[in-house]
């Protein structure tokens, strides 16, 4: 898909994936809107979108609030236009045991990152159809594909996602709308910070793939968007995992078990 002139709507904006994402988006050309909550954090992500003389507004709202999504969109419908392209890149949770969540956690976990695509897509997806053209992006976890010890509630939200984009491509057949499922494998950022405790709870086998950094994974994304990709798994040694999943699964859940986390 060609980016220049597009809009380009890219959620969870404020940091990591998502502003990078927005920057090489914009780079690009394409006309680019940030949605997350922090609106400080996107006030200085569009003025140096600007200053790099791409074009970028933003908009805070809080993505877990339908009646707020909603509103918004009818915003930028107006004062932007109709996405042709869409990232649903919000996301948050900390890895617990099920009995270390709260069942307030567990709402929290599935509301960013699933209800928010849903909220958001449904928002925009009306008038994508009437055009039938763009394309729209489901960052994921690993977390969707494999599961590991002291993780649930984050596990589970990720695998809603995972399905919420299948079912999305099913909907969309017979239309020129795009879905891509984007997965990338541990990536420096700030969600570490903001989840304390989670990144130790990691896997030990998960060592074997490379940590990336947030540019990489959003010019890999960037990347499937302009080749229309139907997935995307980075790095490359994720997606080794990936294949040796689909021939023996069982053996790799065992090693993301016993390699896992412990209770203490």
């Amino acid at each position: 898909m060609q980016i220049y002139g597009e809009v380009a709507i890219v959620t969870g904006a404020s940091s990591g994936i998502g502003a990078e994402t927005a920057k090489a988006l914009a780079a690009r050309g394409a006309r680019v809107v940030l949605l997350a909550r922090r609106k400080d954090a996107l006030d200085q992500l569009t003025s140096e979108i600007r200053a790099a003389g791409g074009i970028g507004s933003a908009y805070a709202v809080d993505l877990g609030d339908p009646k707020a999504v909603a509103r918004i969109a009818e915003a930028v419908k107006s004062e932007v236009g109709v996405p042709g392209i869409l990232v649903n890149n919000a996301g948050s949770g900390v890895w617990r045991f099920i009995d270390e969540t709260s069942p307030e956690e567990a709402v929290a976990m599935m509301a960013l990152p699933y209800f928010a695509a849903f909220y958001v897509t449904r928002a925009f997806l009306p008038e994508m159809l009437r055009r039938n053209r763009g394309i729209i992006v489901n960052v994921n976890s690993p977390a969707s594909q494999f599961t590991w010890p002291g993780a649930n509630a984050y596990t589970a939200a990720r695998w809603a996602l995972r399905g919420f984009t299948e079912s999305l491509r099913s909907d969309l057949y017979g239309t020129s709308l795009r879905v891509m499922h984007f997965v990338a494998g541990h990536t420096k950022s700030g969600y570490w910070q903001a989840n304390p405790g989670s990144e130790e709870r990691a896997p030990k086998i998960g060592k074997l793939v490379p940590t990336l950094t947030s540019q990489q994974a959003a010019a890999a994304l960037v990347r499937g968007i302009e080749q229309d990709r139907r997935q995307v798994v980075v790095p490359l040694m994720l997606r080794l995992f990936y294949i040796q999943h689909a021939l023996f699964p069982r053996a790799v859940e065992w090693m993301l078990r016993v390699t896992g986390y412990r209770r203490r």
